[in-house]
């Protein structure tokens, strides 16, 4: 019944060798040949989770700028990674990188890693000129005050396949981003701000676009699910998870997973059927829904679609876009909200939701139980219960700051409860954040950061650097060497800079 959502088989990167006419044939077929290997070796790199696609050597400024054209309009292309072999004239790159509209990754390295001491000779030098012909095509960079990534490092090391395999994965969640569609059940929870924003400036700004649907749309989906479907979905329950004897089959409560799954038919078949990877629903707007969706919604976010509660759009379109980060990585991401703290030595937070936590973080077999919800005034939801597997994650925020939309990311280490938590029917996550709760919170805070969050045990801070320089946001990091003096310089040297970027 799942349907994987994230699918990198389509995708490539394309590998862009600079040189020039001036150093003959020879030394051009040269060229060609270290960039072929050197393409092939990051194609074969397991760090590597793209297409790698070896593009001729570019020599002149028309070749430079149809490839460009090229990127930008290829549906496959999500970035060109670009270095000089040889010097190749800055110039002749302006029209190409000013049209190009895909993110753009600068390696600086050379073909040989060694200096071969006892034969080096001129023709060495005028083929092996990285040194220099990288440092004049950043000043061309630095000059059209591009946005894009430098790497510095041989092309064999796993340090840099690394490095070039975090940013390729924030290159394709870019480029899922700008194709995205979220769908918005009902509208944001009343008076609520933080979650709220300015989907036009999100849909110039970030790509993607948020569109309001009515209950009344979900629900034609659901009522459309056949009696099949549903014993088949919740077949699918009983053998994939452990299921409460009340609502297994002849238990008391079993029509209640079977509604469940007719919920989940129902939105797995509106989000086909609208292309929309990304969706947010409200607990106080379920006209037509017997429960609140509980485990419809942790199952999707299992097959790499994006959620929030509560009308939370923005973190609905950050969770897809961890998703399609971590697309092939061990530890998951979910839907995550700071809900209470343990306050003893430096401090922990349980992160959980009313029900919407995916168990692609979980430690162990999920069960599936019913408990009262307590507030929306409908059935008993059904959802999967369970508790975060430890280890380190970090936790991100997107906040609308009016003239730019922030990102706030939170390295912390995952760990499991000191206590078992019987009464407690939520999945859940116990987390200790860095450096402390002290000074996570008070920067969080600072910051206008959401309640609301994006998990991750997949990814690494580097990953949500890459993609919010891509996207053009504002990047805060919280982690171990963060004092609350220095965070505060942060803010207020950001507040001027992006106050003043729009004249640079």
């Amino acid at each position: 019944m799942s349907q994987k959502t994230v699918d990198f088989s389509s995708l490539e990167i394309w590998f862009v060798t600079g040189s020039q006419h001036l150093y003959g044939p020879e030394t051009l077929k040269k060229v060609q040949e270290h960039a072929t290997t050197i393409a092939q070796a990051l194609a074969a790199s397991p760090g590597i989770p793209v297409k790698v696609v070896c593009k001729p050597v570019m020599t002149s400024s028309d070749s430079i700028y149809q490839l460009c054209q090229e990127a930008s309009s290829s549906k496959g292309c999500v970035g060109l990674i670009t270095w000089m072999h040889t010097f190749s004239p800055a110039r002749m790159w302006i029209a190409g990188l000013r049209s190009l509209s895909k993110p753009l990754l600068h390696l600086h390295t050379q073909f040989n890693q060694e200096l071969p001491w006892s034969t080096i000779d001129m023709d060495f030098m005028n083929l092996n000129q990285a040194a220099h012909g990288d440092r004049e095509f950043g000043f061309i960079g630095a000059r059209m005050r591009l946005k894009r990534k430098v790497v510095v490092g041989f092309w064999q090391d796993t340090a840099v396949h690394s490095e070039l395999g975090s940013w390729i994965r924030a290159a394709c969640a870019w480029h899922d981003a700008q194709q995205l569609r979220v769908a918005r059940f009902g509208d944001n929870m009343r008076n609520v701000a933080v979650t709220d924003g300015n989907k036009v400036n999100a849909a110039i700004m970030l790509g993607y676009t948020v569109n309001g649907y009515g209950v009344g749309d979900l629900v034609k989906h659901v009522q459309q699910a056949t009696d099949s479907q549903v014993e088949a979905l919740t077949d699918e329950y009983d053998q994939t998870y452990t299921v409460t004897e009340s609502l297994r089959l002849g238990g008391s409560r079993r029509q209640s997973l079977q509604d469940a799954a007719r919920i989940e038919l129902g939105l797995r078949s509106f989000l086909e059927d609208t292309g929309a990877h990304a969706f947010t629903d409200t607990f106080e707007d379920l006209h037509g829904l017997k429960q609140l969706p509980g485990i419809a919604v942790q199952r999707l976010m299992a097959d790499g679609y994006g959620f929030g509660a509560e009308g939370d759009w923005k973190t609905s379109a950050l969770v897809r876009a961890v998703k399609v980060m971590s697309h092939g990585l061990d530890g998951g991401a979910s839907f995550m909200e700071d809900y209470t703290y343990h306050l003893k030595n430096d401090g922990q937070t349980l992160g959980a939701h009313m029900l919407e936590v995916c168990p692609s973080i979980a430690e162990g077999k999920p069960t599936v139980e019913i408990h009262p919800l307590g507030i929306g005034g409908k059935e008993d939801p059904v959802r999967l219960i369970f508790t975060a597997a430890p280890g380190k994650a970090v936790n991100a925020s997107v906040v609308d700051m009016g003239n730019r939309f922030r990102l706030i990311v939170n390295q912390v280490s995952i760990v499991r409860p000191e206590h078992a938590l019987p009464k407690l029917p939520v999945a859940r996550a116990v987390w200790k954040p860095e450096p402390s709760l002290k000074v996570s919170a008070t920067a969080w805070i600072l910051a206008g950061g959401a309640h609301h969050t994006a998990l991750s045990r997949a990814l690494t801070s580097e990953h949500l650097e890459n993609f919010a320089e891509m996207a053009g946001m504002e990047y805060l990091l919280i982690d171990c060497d963060t004092t609350v003096r220095g965070f505060k310089n942060e803010l207020r040297w950001n507040d001027i800079y992006y106050h003043l970027e729009p004249g640079l």
